[in-house]
């Protein structure tokens, strides 16, 4: 429950430092011989600060409530 508890806090605070979780793709389009062409492509999931804060509420919950069992 630590462990689950403290990667929802992490979640959490990402999504309101940084708005959301992103990260940049390389596609090869062509691929000729010695002629290629690649295309970036930028994924992301947004995360909004209502589900940040309930992400971090969450987190610090389970956190507390893994440390009162041992």
């Amino acid at each position: 429950m630590k462990v689950l508890g403290a990667v929802l806090v992490v979640l959490g605070i990402i999504g309101f430092v940084f708005g959301g979780i992103s990260w940049t793709e390389t596609d090869t389009v062509v691929d000729a011989g010695p002629i290629q062409i690649e295309s970036e492509n930028r994924e992301s999931v947004p995360i909004t600060p209502i589900a940040s804060g309930i992400c971090l509420v969450a987190g610090i919950v389970l956190v507390v409530a893994g440390s009162r069992r041992t």
